[in-house]
């Protein structure tokens, strides 16, 4: 008995440390506080067992009033140790009518308790005299069943969401599971009568079970690291996971994978991860391809992201997929494998790809409207000259007519009316030959700019070309191209001859409205670089642009023609130089002075957008 009776005195003092311990943390949580409720409610039960033996070893007789506070304890610690699992298990706990229906069973215990002498429903017999026995009134047995549930329930989660986070042999979790076992088992043994216990062993077990638990907090960070706040940590992360072992056997996986295929694939630990892909799965996985790169994360050590298109009933999405080797030991103990949906980047690309295409259309018809107009004024000018020169000749005709039976028109004179016909000939000749240049030409760039071809063109098919489309836009403002071909104009460009003429009649008609209306020159020079790169210089000599202006241009559909502009000529010649071409733009401009563009181009250019598409290629990070 005083072996006994000092392990009581013992749990008491330990208890009340523990207890300062944990009260003196500045930064408290929910579950700070849980424990320490518990830590107070085994406090107030062994305080009940030293009054009872103290007094009782004094006076020789049973003081009612330590008892009941006994009793207290041994009514409260259930709720105490329900609520420290809860919250261990989810992190917080917000109160509410459910939360408070749990105190009714225990308050009804406890006006049994203050109010038992009258009635005897919860003990008929409780002394220090027999630490052996105990006799229970009949609402004792509701009590314990709702006793031992709290404690069961709260218990369970404490334990599982241990071993769940920590694995079954981590240090945490032997604490853990010695704190829950002592108690319960001894208590079991105590209220069943299985074995002769003193019955106030109960709170010295549940001392112990705490003591356990502090170590847990000393050593082991139980309180700061609840293993459930991890589990929801990753069950809230919006990317899907999968952990495999060495075997390929599925260890874990999140909320998120779970949530987003579940219509498509039915999974479960243990179980391996081909076989689920196989059996399980109603989804449309290039497999081979996402076991070739587990395999080659896990050979080379190393990080491996690539794309892949999911398809099932009624489920399509994209997802860049991350493999990293777990290592421990310099061993392969895992794997983990990162799902992040990218379907809405790969739906937004498609539809900046679809705005892009219709930008380009607008300013391909903005083009071909400058075209139409300049067509008119380019064929103004020759078909007049045609017009007076089918008037001359149509005069030729009726003189000659005329002169057939004239005995006084000579021969001489019929061949200077042959002659004079020839003439006119002549004179129509240039201008229907600039007529057919100019249709044809127009007809070639309307033509291309509708479709994107690529093939080799010469400097001089390019030059005709910008000089036939610009001319009429000089003429009506009075400006003048210099042109200054430094290379040899036989030089050929691989590529798409329309769009590269689109991007320099833009520049140049932008410098030419640059002067306002006002007479001025434009410099287009064209040189070589290298042996593959083609420079292309367009200088004006205007007023030449704001800070604002070249901040933002390039990067904006920017215009400063009013209603008169679109503000999609530079941007879309930026796009077609840089990704049709291989190419560089770029510029410089003076407040005052003018301001000058630069265009590189290499001679050939090879294009592969195409393989963007595929998902098959790997990235090794």
């Amino acid at each position: 008995m005083d072996f006994n009776f000092l392990l009581l005195n013992l749990s008491f003092v330990l208890l009340l440390g523990i207890l300062i311990y944990v009260a003196s943390f500045k930064q408290k949580k929910q579950i700070h506080y849980a424990f320490i409720s518990m830590i107070i409610s085994i406090l107030i039960w062994t305080f009940g067992y030293l009054g009872l033996f103290y007094g009782y070893f004094t006076c020789g007789y049973d003081l009612t009033f330590f008892i009941k506070i006994i009793l207290t304890g041994v009514v409260i610690t259930p709720l105490t140790v329900y609520y420290l699992g809860y919250i261990f298990a989810y992190t917080k706990i917000r109160f509410t009518i459910k939360h408070i229906v749990l105190y009714i069973i225990p308050l009804i215990s406890l006006i049994l308790i203050y109010t038992n002498e009258y009635h005897g429903l919860f003990y008929t017999y409780f002394s220090a005299e027999n630490v052996m026995y105990r006799a229970y009134g009949s609402w004792s047995i509701i009590h314990i069943i709702y006793s031992y549930a709290l404690i069961l329930i709260g218990l369970c989660q404490l334990l599982y969401f241990t071993i769940k986070n920590s694995g079954f042999f981590s240090n945490q979790s032997k604490l853990i599971i010695l704190g829950i076992i002592i108690p319960f088992s001894i208590n079991i043994l105590i209220t069943f009568q299985i074995r002769k216990v003193p019955y106030y062993y109960e709170s010295i077990s549940f001392s112990i079970a705490v003591i356990f638990f502090t170590f847990a907090i000393f050593k082991f960070q139980f309180l700061n690291i609840t293993p459930i706040a991890l589990q929801r940590i990753v069950d809230l992360i919006s990317d899907s996971y999968i952990v495999i072992n060495d075997n390929f056997d599925i260890i874990d996986y999140n909320k998120t994978f779970i949530d987003t295929f579940n219509s498509v694939l039915s999974i479960k630990r243990n179980e391996k991860l081909i076989d689920t892909l196989k059996i399980n799965s109603r989804m449309n996985l290039n497999k081979d391809l996402l076991f070739d790169n587990i395999n080659y994360a896990i050979e080379k050590r190393r990080t491996v992201s690539f794309e892949q298109h999911i398809e099932g009933k009624n489920f399509d999405r994209h997802f860049s997929v991350e493999i990293t080797p777990i290592y421990s030991n310099d061993s392969t103990i895992g794997t983990i494998i990162l799902l992040k949906d990218i379907t809405d980047h790969k739906r937004n690309i498609e539809t900046i790809k679809r705005n892009q295409q219709i930008l380009m259309e607008r300013e391909r018809l903005a083009f071909l409207g400058e075209l139409i107009g300049g067509i008119a004024h380019n064929l103004k000018t020759p078909i007049m000259s045609v017009s007076g020169g089918l008037e001359g000749l149509y005069d030729l005709i009726e003189e000659y007519d005329e002169s057939i039976d004239d005995i006084n028109v000579t021969s001489e004179d019929h061949h200077q009316i042959a002659k004079e016909m020839k003439d006119w000939i002549f004179k129509l000749k240039p201008h229907l030959s600039y007529m057919s240049e100019v249709i044809s030409t127009v007809k070639d760039q309307a033509v291309h700019l509708s479709a994107v071809t690529s093939y080799s063109f010469s400097l001089n098919e390019l030059v005709k070309r910008i000089e036939i489309l610009v001319k009429n836009k000089l003429k009506i403002h009075h400006c003048m191209l210099n042109l200054d071909v430094r290379a040899d104009d036989t030089v050929e460009i691989f590529g798409d001859i329309s769009s590269l003429v689109q991007v320099l009649d833009n520049i140049i008609i932008n410098a030419i409205e640059a002067y306002n209306g006002a007479r001025g020159e434009i410099d287009l020079i064209i040189e070589k670089v290298d042996e593959n790169n083609i420079l292309f210089t367009i200088k004006d000599y205007a007023y030449g642009m704001d800070e604002e202006v070249k901040n933002k241009l390039f990067k904006q559909m920017l215009t400063t023609k009013g209603k008169d502009g679109t503000g999609l000529g530079l941007y879309m010649s930026y796009s077609t130089i840089k990704g049709r071409f291989g190419g560089s733009i770029w510029f410089e401009s003076e407040k005052g002075s003018g301001t000058t563009f630069y265009i590189q181009i290499p001679r050939r250019f090879e294009n592969n957008n195409n393989n963007e598409n595929q998902t098959k290629s790997v990235k090794v990070m």
